[in-house]
């Protein structure tokens, strides 16, 4: 088995002001705090004797490759984003940045979203990215419109209850 893999689809390299603040902090925490200390315990480590069977020496390379590696990506993603600060020209609409609160029109169960860029998403906040399907599916729609969106459970029909560009 060979370890090559498909390229990622490229995502959408969009994001909120918020979204941008974070992964700025993430990278400055990383950068000025994390490194420098496992840089010091990684000396430490190696000034321990034989790094062979160097058990703490072997784990703060590898923790070091890690926040190196997380260091890279924040550094040219964070060049790529487009940070989006301002609601659409037409506020009706569901867009990038939306609220959004939906009605499975099956079920009758409410949900609320907003829809944010891929490198801020979190599903217990409602938070889902742009790229997503049902995403996809209701952007442009309107209140009262009703949509469908090809879910992992299948296919799921949905209204449009509330749309807001509300900060935060």
């Amino acid at each position: 088995m060979s370890r090559w893999r498909p390229p990622a689809e490229k995502s959408t390299a969009l994001i909120t002001p918020e979204g941008h603040a974070r992964l700025k902090a993430e990278l400055d925490d990383l950068w000025r705090v994390r490194r420098p200390e496992v840089v010091r315990a990684l000396s430490a480590a190696a000034a321990e004797g034989d790094r062979s069977e160097n058990a703490e020496y072997t784990y703060r390379k590898k923790q070091l490759g890690e926040i190196d590696r997380r260091v890279r990506y924040l550094s040219k993603r964070l060049e790529s984003l487009h940070v989006i600060d301002a609601a659409p020209s037409d506020p009706e609409a569901v867009f990038f940045g939306a609220h959004v609160e939906l009605e499975d029109t099956d079920s009758g169960e409410l949900a609320h979203y907003r829809i944010v860029g891929p490198d801020e998403t979190d599903a217990k906040a409602g938070w889902i990215s742009i790229d997503s399907p049902l995403a996809r599916a209701m952007l442009k729609k309107r209140v009262d419109d009703e949509f469908e969106a090809q879910l992992p459970g299948g296919l799921v029909r949905f209204a449009v209850l509330a749309v807001d560009y509300r900060a935060a």
